[in-house]
This record gives structure tokens, C-alpha cells and sequence, in this order.
């Protein structure tokens, strides 16, 4: 019964102790990092285009990049199936959709919420780009922050979290 007492107590201890130290650790990113490219490591490394994407203070992976040349923030979220872009974004990149082209629906956290299809010409996020990318325009306020779905991220060769960043290599 003692034993079982004291790794109650040590599993509510530390239940304390290691969220306050990772908010601590993540504090003082708090916009989003552009992209850096990943060491690459050992002498016969092999030659991919790797990007590193370190947690913001939210806990989130935010990076900036490029799409058709021109500079956005996303958000790597492995739960979307496409890249979403808010409208205002998708408006500064030329993207108009029509009311008839909200075609597509998305299940979201705030539940279903139609969608206008469009494929990006070139997504680049650091050294890494990908062409020909799906993605869909959100209605007006209906999403916050552009995500960088998997169909950039399925396109990847690898992409793996560990150490509190991810790594994307093409």
C-alpha cells in the first residue's frame, strides 16, 4: 500500500512539475520560426532537402513559406488532409472563389463547413518544395490560421517529430 502511495504522490508531482517546464521551454518562441534547414548528420549523409520546424509557445508548429512566391504562415496540423487557407490569404494569392465553388465538405472542430477547391502551383517551406499542391479556401472566419496539411506533407519523403521539433525532408 506504501509503494502504491508513494507513486501516487510522484506521478501527481511530476503531473505538475513537467507541464510547467515545457511551457517554460517553448516560452520564448512565441511567433512562428521561419524555416531552417536540418543538420544533417554523419559524413555519409544523405543529400535531403530537410527543413526543421521547432514548437511555438502555443505548443503549435508554425513555419513560414512561400506559396506561387509569395510569403504565408501555416501551421503544420497532420490532421488536415489538404492545406486550408483562410480567405483573406487565399484572396492576397488571387484565390476568389465564387459562393457555387464552396463545393467541398469539411469536417472541422467547429463541425461541417464547405470548402472551395483549388491546387497550388508551388508550396516551398524552407528548402523544400512541392508542386501541384491540393488544397481549399475557408469561408470567411471560418478558420484562423492556414494549415499545412498532408497533401504537402504525404508528398514529403519523411517527416518525423522528436525533441519537441519536427523535421520534414524531401
Amino acid at each position: 500500500m506504501r509503494s502504491v502511495l508513494t507513486f501516487t504522490a510522484a506521478a501527481i508531482v511530476a503531473g505538475m512539475i513537467i507541464p510547467r517546464y515545457a511551457e517554460q521551454m517553448n516560452a520564448h518562441s512565441q511567433r512562428p520560426m521561419p524555416a531552417q534547414p536540418a543538420a544533417a548528420t554523419g559524413a555519409n549523409a544523405p543529400e535531403l532537402d530537410s527543413v526543421e520546424v521547432r514548437r511555438d509557445a502555443f505548443g503549435h508548429f508554425s513555419v513560414e513559406g512561400r506559396v506561387d512566391g509569395r510569403a504565408l504562415q501555416f501551421t503544420v496540423d497532420t490532421g488536415a488532409s489538404v492545406i486550408a487557407l483562410t480567405a483573406d490569404d487565399a484572396a492576397n494569392l488571387g484565390l476568389h472563389p465564387a459562393a457555387s465553388d464552396y463545393t467541398m465538405l469539411m469536417r472541422t472542430a467547429n463541425g461541417l463547413i464547405r470548402a472551395a477547391p483549388a491546387t497550388l502551383d508551388m508550396v516551398e517551406i524552407g528548402n523544400i518544395t512541392v508542386h501541384n499542391v491540393n488544397a481549399v479556401v475557408m469561408p470567411e472566419g471560418a478558420l484562423s490560421e492556414n494549415l499545412l496539411g498532408m497533401s504537402f506533407l504525404s508528398r514529403l519523403s519523411h517527416f518525423d517529430y522528436s525533441n519537441g521539433k519536427m523535421v520534414l525532408e524531401q
